[in-house]
């Protein structure tokens, strides 16, 4: 089983874009079949087999969600964060106001999803 240390530890060392594949490679070799990273506070569950899990602490002040997911708004903050031109907690204050309340990364498929409060998908894509 995978502790959320761990999970931590391969955080500092690949959690960046730059390494996000290996570092979603990584948690799949640990046996993290999936996790939510949450935009309101920026806590993250992560899922292995057979129900168990582990959840981070919060990194953020909690933020609010709008109602409603805006697409275009979401997708305008994402590429700001791609470019390096909004940091993390920019990038979820952007999320935030666009009606996002998480992602969910699929270590195995090695996707990541973007959600509203509503549970509609507004982006789904394969990691490179």
């Amino acid at each position: 089983m995978f502790t959320i240390e761990q999970i931590n530890d391969m955080h500092e060392r690949l959690g960046t874009m730059k390494d996000f594949l290996k570092y979603v490679k990584a948690l799949e070799q640990i046996g993290v079949a999936s996790y939510h990273s949450y935009v309101a506070d920026g806590h993250s569950e992560y899922f292995g087999t057979n129900g168990y899990g582990v959840r981070s602490r919060p990194v953020h002040e909690k933020l609010i969600i709008a109602d409603t997911g805006n697409k275009e708004t979401f997708l305008k903050h994402l590429s700001l964060h791609a470019q390096k031109k909004a940091n993390y907690i920019e990038m979820s204050r952007g999320l935030a106001e666009s009606g996002i309340e998480k992602w969910v990364v699929d270590t195995i498929a090695v996707t990541i999803s973007y959600c509203d409060k509503k549970g509609n998908v507004l982006l789904s894509e394969k990691i490179e």
